[in-house]
């Protein structure tokens, strides 16, 4: 570039107001850009950067450090997924572009892109916590005898304060029963802590490490510890064995048969043993499907409480749909479709079949053992012939929907595994809602 000087305003403006955090590092590790966005996501200002070095001001999240790791292989790392606490004590979750930068094949420094994803993870991972409420027992659909058991055992462990484990499937409503739980067994309502495993297994010690310094009487709920490498389960259970039983509320979970995880090595036996006290079992939707319609009444009554919507019932052939289908996602699955559902509908107060989501209709077809062909891809005669620009449509939706489903709804997963840039994937969902 023969004169980058006058450019230079045009690149300051860039990289102060870009809407993606940028942090740049010389070969020392010492601080030369940190932009507001990046300061917005971890919570330092440039001036306490500037004199150290990257290692000594991140030690909170050394382990996981791309801009450490590039520095030291010379190596890009792209689409590096991170979850933290940073300097103000919240957790935040960034997809990492980090890349070495080179002067005639010298390395000098590094420079990261955080993409900051925080509100979309708990959009995904925690559907059923939008309405800004307590979750209580009385707010969870149980119907059913198998659910009825679930929340008298459950009231059990609230009153006597044991530690708890919930067995259960991805959706099947861990989560609920555990805040249930705590409401219960607790009068503060901000008391509620959930530790996702899923996340950076150090991090969910540290958290616990610095929760503990507050003179509060926390419930707290280890989500999935089956996650969590068997060395970290055994620090886990150490901490937690130190604690006063009378003051927290502890409560674990685990995604299938502890026992079975124990002999695969995924879940530690003296953790078991420890949260095992009263193990508590959360049956799979379509082993119980007398509870889907209540939830989906319930689900609309919440839904016009909120949003003054129209929607009030499932015609009886969508009823029919939803007790037939086997609901794999389970709780989440249903709550999910529901929210897709009713976001297209405008002054309609029934959901009809020709209302539900093309992927839905398709799983549900080839659910049935008696027809393996999707119906709405064929045709029998004449008339059934789509335009081939409406088929591609369609055919499009369907994709796109069932890879968003595969990634539980990362838009940056999703884009990389159709071979594209995330805002390409963002327009090509808008255009397809848009469509509908």
């Amino acid at each position: 570039m023969k004169n980058s000087e006058p450019l230079l305003p045009f690149y300051e403006f860039i990289a102060t107001n870009v809407t993606v955090g940028i942090h740049a590092v010389d070969l020392s590790g010492k601080t030369i850009i940190y932009n507001t966005k990046m300061k917005e996501i971890e919570g330092f200002h440039f001036d306490e950067l500037a004199d150290r070095s990257v290692i000594e001001m991140f030690s909170f999240r050394q382990h996981e450090s791309t801009l450490m790791r590039v520095l030291q292989t010379g190596k890009k790392e792209v689409n590096v997924k991170q979850t933290y606490w940073n300097k103000n004590g919240h957790e935040i979750t960034t997809i990492n572009d980090t890349f070495p930068l080179y002067v005639e094949n010298k390395l000098i420094g590094a420079i990261e892109f955080a993409r900051d994803i925080t509100s979309l993870e708990k959009l995904v991972y925690q559907p059923l916590r939008r309405y800004g409420e307590p979750l209580t027992f009385d707010m969870i659909t149980a119907v059913s005898d198998s659910m009825r058991q679930v929340i008298a055992n459950a009231k059990k462990a609230a009153a006597v304060k044991l530690p708890v484990l919930l067995i259960g499937e991805s959706g099947t409503g861990k989560d609920l029963v555990a805040e249930g739980i705590h409401h219960a067994a607790s009068t503060d309502p901000e008391a509620f802590v959930t530790l996702v495993s899923r996340r950076s297994a150090q991090s969910v010690l540290d958290k616990l490490q610095e929760l503990l310094q507050d003179d509060k009487a926390y419930t707290f709920f280890f989500e999935r510890i089956d996650f969590l490498s068997l060395d970290i389960q055994e620090q886990l259970l150490e901490v937690l064995q130190s604690l006063p039983q009378s003051k927290y509320m502890l409560i674990g979970s685990v995604g299938s048969d502890p026992i079975t995880l124990i002999a695969e090595k995924k879940l530690s036996k003296s953790l078991y043993y420890f949260f095992a006290t009263m193990a508590i079992s959360i049956p799979n939707l379509t082993d119980r499907k007398e509870d889907i319609l209540p939830f989906v009444d319930d689900y609309f009554n919440r839904h016009q409480e909120r949003f003054a919507s129209n929607v009030t019932e499932l015609s009886p052939d969508v009823q029919d749909l939803f007790l037939q289908y086997d609901w794999p996602g389970n709780l989440k699955e249903l709550e999910l479709l529901l929210d897709e559902t009713v976001s297209f509908m405008t002054t309609e107060s029934t959901v009809t079949s020709d209302l539900l989501p093309l992927h839905f209709r398709f799983k549900v077809q080839q659910q049935d053992v008696s027809n393996h062909e999707p119906e709405f891809f064929m045709f029998q005669q004449q008339n059934d012939v789509m335009p081939l620009d409406a088929y591609l449509r369609e055919a499009e939706s369907y994709y796109v929907q069932n890879v968003l489903n595969l990634y539980e709804g990362n838009i940056t997963k999703a884009a990389t595994a159709l071979g594209m840039s995330r805002q390409n994937l963002q327009y090509r969902i808008r255009k397809i809602k848009n469509s509908l």
